[in-house]
């Protein structure tokens, strides 16, 4: 099992009152009645569990005066603070701070890690990077609706832009390959010469 803490993204230092406020906001966004007739149902309804078994976890070692977060969870509450500064700097589209923070990150990576750093490509407008990432992302954790999600938005861009630029809001139409590009000027030639 996850670091409860982690799940549900407080400090073991939290007050009752700071988790039950996490857990409602989570519960709030994750609930599956929000995904009925949507194929992330099943996504949300595992995410729900977690959440719940989190704040379970978390309100039994409160009662008990003991940390939930000792043996038996796998992430580090540091580790998830960091993310959390890098998620809210992504925000802030301060990139290079997101960057060095996620490049101070020592050890194997997350799943978390490779989604943030998706994110990072993606708002430079990388978008081949980024779905490389957010596919590792995915791969590591394919029950994460946040990167599965990521994923599946990469997917429904018609391609990924020629050298890496970014061509999202481009629809089929609108879009220019290398290929039209030779074609254009193929016609633009036989043109020029018909007229002269």
């Amino acid at each position: 099992m996850k670091n409860p803490y982690e799940v549900l993204g407080v400090s073991p230092n939290a007050s009752e009152a700071e988790i039950k406020a996490a857990y409602r906001e989570l519960a709030k966004k994750y609930h599956p009645d929000n995904y009925q007739d949507s194929p992330l149902a099943d996504l949300a309804e595992e995410k729900m569990k977690e959440i719940n078994e989190a704040y379970d976890a978390v309100m039994q070692a409160k009662k008990n005066g003991t940390n939930a977060s000792g043996g038996g969870f796998n992430n580090s509450y540091s580790t998830s603070s960091q993310y959390a500064n890098v998620r809210s700097l992504i925000q802030q589209n301060r990139l290079d701070e997101a960057e060095q923070i996620l490049d101070s990150v020592t050890g194997d990576h997350s799943a978390e890690w490779y989604f943030l750093r998706g994110m990072c490509y993606y708002r430079r407008g990388w978008a081949q990077q980024a779905a490389q990432h957010f596919q590792r992302a995915c791969t590591m954790e394919p029950n994460n609706m946040e990167y599965r999600q990521a994923l599946n938005n990469m997917s429904r861009q018609q391609g990924f832009g020629y050298g890496g630029y970014n061509t999202t809001g481009m629809n089929q139409q609108s879009q220019c390959g290398v290929c039209d590009v030779c074609a254009g000027l193929m016609c633009m030639d036989c043109l020029c010469r018909g007229c002269c």
